[in-house]
């Protein structure tokens, strides 16, 4: 069984991690360790958290809810990095870690938008209370 934790570092393991998403041609968690490293997100503004799953120690999937950087208006979070390890997909971590992000996005987001480009994803999201919506920056929505 998995525990979800958040990330106030990052660990070193998130590297296996990455170079699974990046043979399957998912970039986003390279950008995420970089953008850590340089600082320009590191998941700390209000209401932003990087949370992993775990499982028997191995960081199994990743998620992310940040400021959305196209709606500066502030009450607009921004889903972002989730990813699921092969051996964990349909085993409710994906969904255990979009739930876990937004439990306690209501406190500071009134609305979460999100990005993605796979028809699986987007089967993942709209059965997870998102909506499709036509938008250059977004692909999804969901009003909490």
């Amino acid at each position: 069984m998995f525990a979800i934790n958040q990330l106030k570092t990052l660990p070193s393991e998130l590297i296996d991690l990455e170079r699974e998403a990046s043979k399957q041609g998912f970039n986003f968690l390279g950008r995420l360790i970089d953008e850590w490293r340089t600082g320009s997100n590191r998941f700390d503004k209000p209401g932003e958290r990087l949370l992993v799953a775990v499982d028997a120690g191995n960081i199994v999937g990743i998620g992310g809810l940040n400021v959305d950087p196209y709606k500066p208006i502030g009450d607009t979070a921004r889903l972002r990095r989730l990813y699921v390890a092969n051996d964990f997909r349909r085993r409710g971590v994906g969904e255990a870690l979009v739930c876990a992000l937004l439990k306690d996005a209501r406190r500071t987001f009134r609305v979460v938008r999100l990005s993605t480009d796979t028809e699986g994803a987007a089967a993942f999201y709209a059965r997870l209370g998102f909506s499709a919506i036509e938008d250059e920056s977004a692909t999804h929505v969901k009003i909490l």
